[in-house]
């Protein structure tokens, strides 16, 4: 299995984290969607990262999905086994999700797109979400050392940790870390298992 995209994108880097996690191996390519866009459409005409080739040659996006793929291979799911934990993790994943999706927004509108023509109006929306997504998250973390939802890490656990990370490389002025103590010590903590230090930000 290969991984295309970089790390410095949190989902390129929630499912390399996820598949240490479920003990998957599979080799891994950087690959810009910016400055080597007609390298990676050459592998993958959707240039979308993350995209995974399959050992059978298949092209697999979308972080969630190959996540799914990645827990079928190895038998086992990143998710508590009662029915009311499985539903917190996808309430909290959800929300981490939407961190990383906001930010990554930002980054089109404001890094992409050429000033004069940036749209105010939908930049302040984009960080109220933003806002909103990270105060949902900090609520969702407890104090001291447990996880996000039962005794073992899973999913939500994993991406929250990645989306926070991603939103204080990208914007901290915008969502500084002293407003969120919970969250920053959280983070801090999944950051120094080896699996995320296997996955570095590059």
């Amino acid at each position: 299995m290969q991984l295309i995209g970089f790390m410095d994108s949190p989902f390129v880097r929630r499912v390399a984290v996820s598949a240490r996690f479920l003990g998957i191996e599979y080799t891994h390519k950087e690959l810009s969607i910016f400055s080597q866009y007609d390298e990676f459409r050459q592998i993958n005409p959707l240039v979308k990262i993350p995209t995974v080739i399959c050992s059978d040659g298949r092209v697999l996006v979308e972080s969630t999905l190959i996540i799914e793929y990645l827990e079928l291979l190895s038998g086992r799911r990143l998710a508590p086994d009662h029915a009311d934990g499985r539903i917190a993790s996808l309430q909290i994943t959800g929300t981490a999700l939407v961190a990383m999706e906001k930010v990554a927004q930002l980054i089109y509108e404001t890094k992409q797109r050429p000033v004069g023509v940036q749209h105010r109006p939908w930049i302040d929306r984009l960080v109220q979400q933003l806002r909103a997504a990270v105060d949902l998250m900090e609520t969702y973390t407890a104090e001291g050392d447990r996880w996000l939802v039962d005794s073992a890490i899973c999913q939500a656990d994993i991406t929250t940790a990645i989306a926070w990370r991603f939103v204080q490389n990208v914007t901290p002025e915008k969502i500084p870390a002293t407003n969120y103590p919970k969250l920053s010590k959280f983070s801090d903590r999944a950051e120094r298992l080896p699996e995320f230090i296997a996955c570095p930000i590059m």
